[in-house]
């Protein structure tokens, strides 16, 4: 008998697929996107069509182990439950009693973004709450980004994606769609049909903006410049939105200030753009509404990262697009939805320290005695790839890594404890690149004895003797808690058809209402900023790379087609699609380093080293280097991947990463 059992993709992707699993005498023999979904509309992407070939893999982990050689050697052997339990429970009361609570780092990332089992995970938070663990700052993807946009909008949520279909100009502004999110296509697709122009702001010629209308090969780090110029052209063409300026946003008098401080002739010595080409963007945004800006994580990965989101989001405010559908900026669509998240810090027997995701290399001290990863992947997806793996290598550091595959984290583990994968456990999910909330109903019985996040904490508080009564909650227990927030949702109701719009308009149009700032408008000043030590005003900070012009070439980290960050990188037919490490450099750069197309390099900066083949290409621009990121080390000709390269630095927000902002150098090996 077959069944069809409806779920959702929890990779670290915004358009979180809706789909369904087809099982025959209880094997997954099938899986597609939901025809019904009317984000998914029946496709999957590359990456996931060969998910039920990746849960069957031969190299999956399906029992826990214990490390029998040494660090970083990847030698294990088979333990039970049991052992592996209570060898735990033993090494975090010691160390408590030792050393306090706060010895325990729990290094969680997002290998899967569900409300359950992952990022935002109910069970594992409560349980490092009860045992006083530090506090883990999950800032490695979005933050500062996230950050920007608060100073202008109160939120880093905008427009719904799906409304871009209504846009008649979009910007696709430092993001590869066609590789990361694929589903918004047929939206802009859908614009294009009607008229609509798009443009790719990009330092690479990526497969979107291939397809886009214009491409603008911006010199990365400059983006807020951009923005300010092509503002200085919609004042020249008197096309500002005086009665939305008056009405609806704070500081316009000082912005206008800033905006003139940035002509198209200055914009072009800084973006490196032709003075022409930004004109013309700049008259074509001054008189087509409504104007959809779709800009992504990419954008802001370098030290200037959050002000370039602070101003870009200012656009709408200026062209007055927030009035229309499909027109506005998008982002992340995380912060509309309205589930009930609580992180339990009622839980915590005292105040705790916070330890910084990115910041692995430095804060992974002596006074870290445990180090528990999950749904992460640091050797492989943290800046100073070489610095962590000297901390990694301490004899005193307990490891414990929850995984379904061998990555080079799980190599310097001292237990590794088998993890479920999507089609084995319950999870609830919301993706954040539209409108839907999703239910995950697992279709297949785990294989070995893999266990849910959930679980394994369950099964250790027991072993710990914890008597807070949450940390044994079920997932449908979290699940309706979680859902307390949306009350037009009905738990059972959302099991039956796998999804769920959320609770607004459609179309929908934010901030109709005002915007959640302390103004109640869109703020081209912030207050928050200011007391925060940034400017006053939206304005362009530099890339550290922008703003020291060097001989060296900048470095950008673009997302692979095949991988998910690491995740599928041990794939042997994604592995083989990849082909081996490529950097793409300009013809003007590697004339200038005696570079050909085809022969191995050397790409070094004072942090690293990786080879990779060198491709001559004109798809980036002059000054670039790029390397897409996600190969395992092991699987890589040198054992190491572009995250060598990367410096553990912040962004000018949140601490975020700054994958984008590193100098390198190129010679033949």
């Amino acid at each position: 008998m077959e069944l069809r059992v409806l779920g959702a993709c929890p990779l670290d992707c915004p358009d979180t697929c809706s789909w369904v699993v087809t099982v025959k005498d209880g094997e997954a023999v099938g899986l597609r996107g939901n025809r019904d979904h009317p984000y998914t509309r029946g496709a999957l992407c590359v990456k996931v069509n060969r998910y039920l070939e990746h849960t069957k893999a031969a190299d999956r982990i399906l029992y826990p182990l214990k490390r029998v050689g040494p660090k970083g050697a990847g030698e294990f052997v088979r333990i039970s439950w049991d052992e592996a339990l209570d060898t735990i429970a033993g090494r975090l009361t010691s160390i408590i009693d030792e050393f306090g609570g706060e010895a325990i780092w729990p290094y969680q990332g997002t290998g899967t973004l569900g409300y359950i089992q992952g990022e935002t995970g109910e069970a594992g938070r409560r349980f490092w709450n009860v045992l006083g663990a530090s506090r883990h700052d999950l800032n490695i993807c979005s933050r500062a980004g996230n950050v920007g946009l608060r100073y202008t909008n109160g939120t880093p949520a905008g427009m719904d994606p799906e409304t871009m279909a209504r846009s008649r100009l979009i910007l696709l502004w430092g993001t590869n769609t066609l590789t990361s999110g694929h589903h918004l296509w047929k939206f802009v697709q859908d614009a294009r049909a009607d008229g609509a122009y798009v443009v790719a702001i990009d330092p690479i010629r990526t497969r979107t903006a291939e397809q886009a209308d214009e491409h603008l090969p911006i010199r990365p780090g400059t983006d807020g410049a951009l923005a300010l110029g092509l503002l200085h052209v919609v004042l020249e063409e008197g096309a500002e939105d005086r009665d939305y300026l008056a009405e609806h946003t704070l500081g316009w008098a000082e912005f206008r200030e800033e905006i003139l401080k940035y002509p198209p002739s200055r914009v072009a010595e800084l973006t490196g753009l032709p003075e022409a080409d930004i004109r013309a963007l700049g008259v074509r945004l001054a008189h087509t509404r409504p104007t959809a800006i779709r800009a992504t994580m990419g954008i802001q990965r370098h030290r200037g990262g959050g002000a370039a989101m602070r101003v870009i989001a200012c656009i709408p405010g200026v062209t007055g697009d927030w009035r229309y559908p499909g027109g506005g900026t998008a982002y992340s669509t995380s912060a509309h939805v309205p589930l009930a998240v609580n992180p339990r810090y009622d839980l915590l027997p005292r105040p705790v320290r916070t330890l910084t995701m990115t910041r692995l290399a430095d804060q992974l001290d002596e006074s870290v005695k445990c180090l528990w990863v999950y749904a992460a992947n640091p050797m492989g997806s943290t800046p100073d790839q070489n610095r962590i793996r000297e901390r990694l290598l301490r004899e005193d550091l307990f490891t414990v890594v929850m995984e379904q595959f061998p990555t080079d984290t799980v190599d310097y583990a001292d237990i590794v404890l088998p993890a479920t994968m999507q089609i084995e456990h319950t999870d609830l999910h919301a993706g954040y690149g539209h409108m839907y909330l999703m239910w995950n109903e697992p279709a297949v019985p785990p294989p070995g004895e893999c266990l849910s996040t959930t679980e394994t904490f369950r099964r250790l508080a027991r072993h710990l003797g914890l008597t807070e009564p949450s940390l044994y909650d079920s997932d449908l227990d979290l699940a309706e808690q979680l859902l307390a927030g949306t009350p037009t949702i009905n738990l059972d109701q959302l099991r039956k058809d796998g999804w769920a719009r959320l609770d607004v308009a459609d179309p929908f149009v934010p901030f109709t209402e005002g915007f959640p700032t302390p103004s109640g408008k869109l703020e081209f000043v912030s207050a928050p900023a200011e007391a925060d030590g940034l400017p006053r005003v939206a304005t362009y900070v530099p890339s550290r790379t922008a703003a020291r012009p060097s001989t060296r070439l900048t470095l950008i980290t673009p997302a692979s087609h095949t991988f998910l960050n690491t995740i599928f990188a041990n794939n042997p037919e994604l592995l083989r699609r990849s082909k081996d490490p490529v950097v793409l450099v300009h013809p003007i750069d590697a004339a200038a380093r005696g570079l050909t197309s085809g022969t191995l390099a050397r790409v070094v900066n004072a942090t690293g080293e990786v080879t990779a083949n060198i491709e001559i290409s004109d798809k980036v621009r002059p000054g670039v280097a790029a390397m897409a990121k996600g190969r395992w080390l092991k699987l890589t000709p040198g054992g190491a991947n572009v995250n060598a390269l990367v410096e553990e630095a912040d962004a000018d927000m949140g601490r975020g990463a700054t994958y984008h902002d590193n100098w390198v150098e190129i010679t033949p090996a």
